[in-house]
C-alpha cells in the first residue's frame, strides 16, 4: 500500500510506539530504583539483628533463585542500604557528611527524581556527592541533558556545580529578566580545558585553534543549547575588516554568542573591544527574531574588581570568566613528543 494517508498514519503509529517505549522503560527504571529503595530499607533494618554478615549469605541465595537476574551482587546489595540512608538520612543543603548526623524524614522530592536516572548514574551521585542541593542539580543536569555515566562523571569530577553561573556579568543591566536569569546560569567560571595539550608559550590562535579541533569537548564543557558557528568570523564595518575569534549560536537563549579568547590576564580594554564587537554582530549577523547579542570573555587570569568596573559602563551583555589547562608541555619536550601518526605506525608494527 503507498496510498499517502497509510503513509501518514504509519509514521504516527511508529511515533506512539517509540513513545510507548520510552514511556515503558521509564516506569521499569522507576520501578527498579524504587526496588532498590526499599530492599536498602530492609537490609538496613535486619542488619541490626544479623549484623552486616549475612549480606554475603543474602547474595548467595538471591542469585540462585534469580539467576538471570542482575543487581544481587553483596557489592550492590551494600550500594543499596547506602541509598537508603542517603535519601532517607542525607546531607541537607548547606551540610556535608560529617556534620548530617542527626536524623532526618525520608526526602521524597530526593527520591522521586533519583527515580528518572539509571541505576548506575544513582550510584556515582550517592558516592560522589554529599551535599542535597547539589545532588539534585547532577540529577536535574543529567534528566535535562540526556547524559551518560561518563558525561555525569566528567561534569561531577570537573565540579560543575561550583562553576556554574559563577561569571562575572552585567546581564542584569543589559537583559530582560528571564534572558538575564538564564544567561547568567549558562556562565561558568573558570572554564576547564583540561582536554588540550598545548605548550607552555602557546598563543591565542593555537588555543583558539586547538578548541576548534576539540569542538565536540569544547562544547561538552561550554553546556547545553550551544551550537557552532565558526571561528575568525568576518564582520565588515565600513572599510574596515574584524574577525571574532569564536562565534555560537544558542538554541534556548535564541542569540549568538561570541567569544573572545585571551591567553593574557583581563584588562578593561578587552570588554570594550567585546562591545564593539556585540554591536556589529546585532547589526551584521542577527535576525528580527533573534535576542541580543551575547558576548563571552575567557582569560587567563582576571582580578574580578576590575572586571565588575570594566562592566559598569557597557551597555552590551557580557561575561568574564577565566579558564584552566591541566595538561602543559614544556616548549622544549615538543619536538620529541611522538605525533599521532608515529604512534599509530608503531601500533601497527607491534
Amino acid at each position: 500500500m503507498i496510498d499517502k494517508a497509510y503513509k501518514d498514519w504509519l509514521t504516527e503509529l511508529k511515533q506512539k510506539v517509540r513513545s510507548a517505549q520510552l514511556k515503558a522503560a521509564v516506569a521499569v527504571n522507576a520501578t527498579l530504583i524504587e526496588f532498590y529503595f526499599d530492599l536498602g530499607r530492609s537490609i538496613s533494618e535486619k542488619q541490626t539483628h544479623w549484623g552486616s554478615g549475612f549480606l554475603k549469605q543474602l547474595s548467595q541465595d538471591l542469585r540462585n533463585e534469580f539467576s538471570k537476574m542482575e543487581g544481587f551482587s553483596e557489592t550492590n546489595l551494600k550500594y543499596c542500604r547506602l541509598f537508603f540512608h542517603y535519601v532517607h538520612n542525607g546531607p541537607q543543603a548547606g551540610e556535608t557528611a560529617s556534620t548530617a548526623i542527626r536524623p532526618q524524614p525520608e526526602d521524597e522530592l530526593l527520591l522521586s527524581r533519583f527515580k528518572q536516572i539509571p541505576w548506575g548514574h544513582v550510584k556515582l551521585i550517592v558516592n560522589k556527592i554529599k551535599v542535597r542541593d547539589e545532588a539534585l542539580f547532577y540529577i536535574e543536569k543529567t534528566i535535562e541533558n540526556g547524559w551518560s555515566r561518563n558525561i555525569l562523571g566528567i561534569q561531577v569530577e570537573g565540579n560543575l556545580y561550583g562553576r556554574q553561573g559563577k561569571a562575572i556579568n552585567n546581564f542584569k543591566h543589559t537583559l530582560p529578566d528571564i534572558s538575564s536569569d538564564l544567561a547568567h546560569q549558562l556562565l561558568k567560571d573558570p572554564y576547564q580545558f583540561d582536554f588540550l595539550s598545548l605548550t607552555e608559550n602557546y598563543k591565542e590562535r593555537e588555543l583558539e585553534n586547538a578548541l576548534v579541533e576539540n569542538i565536540t569537548k569544547f562544547l561538552l564543557e561550554l553546556g547545553s543549547g550551544f551550537a557552532y558557528v565558526g571561528k575568525q568570523v568576518l564582520l565588515k564595518v565600513g572599510e574596515d575588516e574584524f574577525f571574532i575569534d569564536l562565534l555560537f549560536y544558542h538554541l534556548k537563549l535564541r542569540a549568538y554568542i561570541v567569544i573572545e579568547l585571551k591567553a593574557t590576564d583581563f584588562i578593561p580594554e578587552y570588554a570594550g573591544k567585546l562591545s564593539f564587537y556585540l554591536s556589529a554582530a546585532n547589526d551584521l549577523l542577527k535576525h528580527p527574531a533573534d535576542n541580543p547579542t551575547i558576548g563571552l570573555l575567557i582569560c587567563k587570569n582576571k582580578n574580578s574588581v576590575v572586571a565588575e568596573y570594566a562592566l559598569k559602563g557597557i551597555h552590551q551583555p557580557i561575561g568574564v570568566s577565566e579558564y584552566e589547562l591541566t595538561k602543559l608541555f614544556p616548549e622544549e619536550l615538543k619536538s620529541s613528543l611522538p605525533t599521532i601518526e608515529e604512534i599509530e605506525n608503531e601500533l601497527k608494527d607491534e
